[in-house]
């Protein structure tokens, strides 16, 4: 039993007081990238989980919004059994401990995606998602995540500059590329590790309340080109393809394959470029320094695509010959434990 703070006190005093459960087991079940906490309690009436939203610092509405959203439209989300939104406590059905990525392997892999896909299709081709009031993923938003790369990364974590021109010549890009997209439901971290191996249903999906309506490939490649593991090209852009043609049957999209693959590749490199941001703010900001080895990965994909478009030259040059030798200055570890050898040797 956990009693180590004054919020874990508050939410036992919830638990217990108000809603009335017995509770005979707390433990921290997980804390994420924001300032959320979720915890396992086991009762006499079975196991939930309780997510701990101060709320001076995360506003729980959106998720119970989202939730109700995406469960009237079949996507397996968990059942939210009580709330209290002044003090940012849920009590939420228990999908246990195993996300995709605990169990991912090249044997498994072809069943997990493919549920991982048909949950995706639901979001993409369900109209009362796209046509809800959801916040809209429009020109603003994307060029303040492009920002987090800048500022965090570049500027903070870095200690370095990129010439205005430069960077806004590759803003412009993916902005213009993501804003012609057709839009959809977006989950906006469709990955791995929000994606939890149920006994029905699987995959139950969690951590959705930054959804929006927007490009149809971002969740897409969230899942293929995961921050936090890697697949083969090959079967990246197999899976890919695949996909592409599930929408283009539904008349979801009306584009040629390679038009997808572009629309696939700069909306990855935007989501990636922001990726690097936010580990970079995880360690300077809030400590949270294992963050920083999902940056070699992440930096990894950004270069790959700027080596197969010809309009990214400059940008992956100036990746190549000024941010790994600083970088390499600033975390010597991640080279030295060989997280950058595929980067470097590309």
């Amino acid at each position: 039993m956990m009693h180590d703070d004054l919020r874990t006190i508050s939410m036992l005093d919830w638990l217990e007081n108000d809603l009335l459960l017995a509770i005979g087991s707390c433990e921290l079940a997980s804390s994420d990238a924001s300032f959320r906490r979720y915890f396992r309690i086991q009762t006499t009436d079975g196991h939930y989980i309780v997510m701990d939203a101060p709320p001076e610092k995360e506003n729980i509405e959106p998720f119970i919004k989202v939730a109700q959203l995406l469960s009237r439209s079949f996507i397996n989300v968990p059942t939210i059994f009580q709330q209290n939104s002044k003090d940012g406590f849920l009590l939420l059905e228990d999908f246990g401990s195993q996300c995709f990525y605990d169990q991912l392997n090249e044997d498994n892999a072809p069943e997990f995606y493919e549920n991982a896909f048909k949950t995706l299709f639901k979001m993409h081709t369900c109209s009362a998602l796209k046509n809800s009031d959801l916040p809209i993923y429009n020109e603003a938003l994307l060029q303040r995540e492009l920002g987090i790369f800048e500022d965090w990364f570049l500027n903070q974590l870095l200690d370095i500059e990129i010439s205005s021109s430069q960077w806004n010549s590759v803003c412009s890009i993916l902005v213009t590329s993501a804003l012609e997209q057709p839009v959809a439901c977006v989950h906006r971290d469709y990955h791995s590790r929000n994606l939890m191996l149920t006994n029905e249903d699987s995959p139950g999906v969690i951590d959705f309340q930054d959804a929006v309506v927007g490009p149809i490939t971002y969740d897409l490649v969230s899942l293929l080109r995961d921050c936090y593991i890697a697949w083969p090209n090959g079967q990246v852009e197999q899976w890919m393809i695949d996909y592409y043609e599930k929408l283009l049957h539904a008349q979801v999209i009306d584009c040629s394959p390679t038009c997808f693959k572009r629309w696939f590749d700069l909306m990855g490199m935007q989501r990636h470029l922001k990726a690097i941001g936010i580990f970079s703010r995880l360690h300077l900001r809030d400590g949270k320094s294992n963050y920083l080895n999902d940056i070699p990965r992440t930096l990894g994909y950004v270069m790959t695509i700027c080596e197969n478009y010809p309009e990214f030259e400059d940008f992956g040059v100036f990746l190549r010959n000024q941010i790994l030798p600083e970088l390499n200055k600033c975390c010597p570890q991640l080279f030295q434990e060989g997280k950058f050898k595929e980067v470097i040797n590309a």
